[in-house]
């Protein structure tokens, strides 16, 4: 199989086949729309079930196959209380009864307030979901998907699409994140052995 086919290609060539792949894998399909209905400010599904359904499709594997959650992302600057997160954690939890995956829910506002003390640095203000996307320790991670006012699939990807078309893992050094780079891309090689991990 050339599990390298779209590697290389234009960008629109590249988000037409990366959306065509997420909106037809039955997991990640079924939880978008679970996610609509759900209907957090700003949200966006991030990162691991996206590019691992792109790398599954890619090389014959079934869907799910390595991916442990999904990541949703919403913004909501009106009350950063971890009260206020934590009712939308459990809100959410009831909603995805029932899926597959566990779907992990965080508010992109209180980042700043709790990452200093689990990963040692300070971390900027996030303004977006989309914003903090921007902020992965891997270029490559950094996709996500939405629904937008008209129902069609909208891409966030700030680093473009050819890192995980390429089956590569590059670095995104705009913060101290070469551990997360490092222990994430020897994962991915446990499941996908065909991925190159670019020394940080």
């Amino acid at each position: 199989m050339d599990h390298l086919r779209h590697s290389g290609l234009p960008f629109e060539e590249q988000r037409l086949a990366f959306l065509g792949i997420i909106a037809t894998d039955p997991l990640i399909g079924e939880t978008l729309a679970r996610v609509r209905d759900l209907a957090l400010p700003d949200w966006l599904v991030v990162s691991g079930a996206l590019y691992n359904s792109v790398w599954n499709h890619l090389t014959g594997k079934p869907p799910g196959y390595g991916i442990k959650d999904v990541d949703l992302f919403y913004f909501d600057d009106a009350d950063l209380s971890y009260e206020a997160e934590d009712a939308v954690i459990r809100r959410a939890a009831r909603h995805f009864d029932g899926l597959t995956l566990p779907v992990e829910v965080r508010n992109q506002a209180r980042v700043h307030l709790w990452y200093p003390e689990k990963f040692g640095q300070e971390c900027p203000r996030y303004t977006s979901s989309s914003e903090s996307v921007s902020y992965f320790a891997s270029k490559t991670h950094a996709v996500g998907v939405r629904y937008d006012a008209d129902g069609e699939l909208d891409l966030v990807a700030p680093f473009g699409l050819d890192d995980v078309f390429s089956f590569r893992i590059t670095p995104n050094r705009v913060m101290d994140n070469q551990r997360t780079h490092e222990a994430k891309g020897k994962r991915a090689q446990e499941c996908w052995p065909e991925i190159e991990v670019v020394p940080w």
